[in-house]
């Protein structure tokens, strides 16, 4: 039974109670199911003290969310709540959750989307993102929407998703309504005035009647949660331990965080929202280079703050992104950033292969003040990692596996990103680092604690699954589990591997391969072992496992997912096109699930 959007998003039970519930009502026909519902129903208004808004006849607003790492989410969560302020009946629904022929019903439509990989829709949007584009859509005169798409204008194909739903619902008729916003990745600066306009012009066209139970319910259930990306958990480092070989070409981090005080509750498959601080010597670098005054105020909202704090705290540096490149160039007279600038692809290369201390120059900055300088920077955004602990195990603890990013620059200077270098090298035991959970409903283990699980995870991909067994030990699951890992080298880079062994010989892994690319002459990876396997794999899915893939979207998961249609269709003699419908039913059961980046 798949989980509704009440249920997914601001469910108040927990999540063992949410999967009781679903065992509970598995199998139920509709006689017993129409029994339970009035069962409940009659529980619900012996318990409920408050007068709860009355259903009445009229069109309602319908938000879709398309997400991949949750700010999609967030978003929409703001739109429904205010929506629900001003009196509009709305419901918000997760696109995982919901039915694509139904859009055919729905009078009034927010699109709120991010875009994956390569203008590629997020994992929840791949179905109603396909169906819209098939032969199968519906005429939509009736419908009238808009489309909120979000996305990081350093990559190419910038908020494709949204500018895909836009074009799809518009050819089969709908009514755009507002202007599509496509916001970067400060989106909180523009969000806000685009919600004014969108939900002023579903008022103009609205026929309602009044607010629904769904609405509040939307706005007033959410997370038990306090702490959230705006107001999060100051947390401590409890530890950081190197976790690959002396001699591996990466620098893996287990990294234990104290949660304790903060009442936060996380599920294995959620993910953790950490707000880093830039390096200091970078910043130093770079106000020198410019020639600014470290210690002058400037404005930040309502608040002032010393330059330097402000470029250690509040600003991107490690991420370039081409506005910067091109402001830059405009205010310094650069003539060679100039050129640069002139051709998007070349100036987008550029942004992604050079940090912002990298881009200035130590020369030619007259024109470079606090103020102006700042002004061509994008504010911080926090970093998501796959959290790699249950916390039925850890309790007041959180793991995470982070690989450190570090380079040499053109120049032979020592570079590293912003988040996992402040995690792995700048953070010190016992010091304070900003949290939050990121609920991630669509990375669940199955609610049946016998359905076997077949888990891909090659490098810092091998975090959630980590949590998995431990859940999966602390709650006795009597499912067969199956790791596939993959990394450089099996003496330098096999994660956790007295974890894993033990595991297997306890029983609880009932397989492991193993892909380790550069211990042979020719390159072995995750889904060469999944080929190796075919008949087994297909056979686990035939008895109903659930399929997991987590670590890189871009060449990983892309190969892996190809794989396994493969497998589908020699193994279950099925053509390509009936091997990819399986594989999305798979996915509509969420029996295939996939935590990339």
């Amino acid at each position: 039974m798949a989980i509704n959007n009440l249920l997914a998003l601001t469910s108040p039970l927990s999540e063992s109670q949410l999967a009781l519930l679903q065992q509970a009502t598995t199998g139920l026909d509709a006689v017993q199911t129409a029994w339970v519902s009035g069962y409940l129903a009659g529980l619900s208004q012996n318990s409920v003290t408050a007068a709860a808004p009355t259903q009445s006849k009229g069109q309602s607003l319908t938000i879709l969310i398309g997400s991949q790492t949750g700010n999609a989410k967030g978003v929409a969560q703001e739109l429904a709540d205010q929506a629900t302020a001003k009196g509009i009946s709305n419901k918000l629904i997760s696109m995982a959750d919901y039915k694509v022929k139904a859009i055919k019903d729905e009078s009034h439509v927010i699109i709120v989307a991010s875009t994956n990989g390569e203008g590629e829709a997020p994992d929840d949007a791949i179905d109603l993102h396909a169906f819209l584009a098939s032969k199968k859509a519906p005429k939509l005169a009736s419908l009238k929407f808009a489309v909120l798409g979000l996305g990081d204008s350093s990559y190419e194909f910038f908020c494709q998703t949204g500018k895909d739903f836009e074009q799809r619902l518009h050819a089969l008729g709908g009514e755009i309504i507002t202007e599509r916003l496509d916001a970067d990745v400060d989106y909180q600066e523009v969000t806000q005035a685009w919600f004014d306009k969108a939900l002023t012009a579903v008022e103009a066209t609205l026929e309602k009647a009044g607010i629904t139970t769904a609405a509040v319910a939307t706005s007033t259930a959410i997370a038990a949660n306090k702490y959230n990306k705006q107001t999060p958990f100051n947390a401590s480092l409890l530890s950081s331990q190197k976790i690959t070989g002396n001699e591996s070409a990466k620098d893996v981090r287990h990294i234990e965080i104290d949660l304790a005080g903060s009442d936060l509750h996380y599920t294995a498959g959620d993910a953790l929202g950490i707000w880093f601080k830039n390096d200091q010597a970078m910043v130093d670098e770079l106000i020198a280079k410019l020639g600014l005054d470290a210690t002058k105020e400037i404005t930040l909202g309502d608040k002032k703050i010393a330059l330097r704090n402000a470029l250690i705290e509040e600003y991107e540096l490690t991420g370039t992104h081409p506005a910067f490149v091109e402001g830059y160039a405009a205010l310094t007279e650069n003539k060679a950033l100039q050129k640069l600038a002139e051709n998007k692809n070349v100036c987008r290369d550029f942004a992604n292969n050079n940090q912002i201390v990298d881009v200035v120059t130590a020369e030619g900055n007259e024109a470079i003040t606090e103020e102006n300088f700042i002004s061509l920077l994008r504010r911080s955004s926090p970093r998501l990692y796959s959290i790699a602990s249950s916390q039925t195990e850890v309790e007041d603890e959180v793991h995470l596996t982070v690989g450190a990013v570090m380079f040499e620059n053109e120049a032979g200077q020592q570079r590293g990103g912003s988040a996992s270098t402040f995690l792995s090298h700048r953070l010190q035991e016992g010091e304070e680092v900003k949290v939050f959970i990121e609920d991630n409903h669509n990375f669940r283990l199955p609610a049946d604690p016998t359905t076997p699980i077949i888990m891909v995870g090659p490098g810092t991909g091998i975090a959630p699954f980590r949590a998995f067994m431990q859940e999966r030990e602390a709650s006795e699951a009597t499912g067969k589990n199956w790791l596939l890992f993959g990394d450089q080298t099996f003496n330098e880079d096999f994660l956790y591997q007295v974890e894993w062994q033990t595991h297997l010989k306890s029983g609880l892994l009932t397989k492991l391969d193993l892909a380790f690319s550069r211990d042979q002459a020719q390159k072995i990876y995750v889904q060469d072992r999944l080929k190796e396997n075919a008949a087994e794999v297909f056979k686990w899915l035939q008895d109903g496992a659930h399929f997991y893939v987590c670590g890189d979207a871009n060449r990983m998961a892309k190969d892996v997912q190809t794989t396994l249609i493969e497998i589908i269709s020699k193994q279950g003699k099925l053509s390509l096109e009936d091997a990819e419908e399986y594989l999305t039913e798979l996915r509509q059961a969420k029996r295939y699930q996939r935590d990339v980046y």
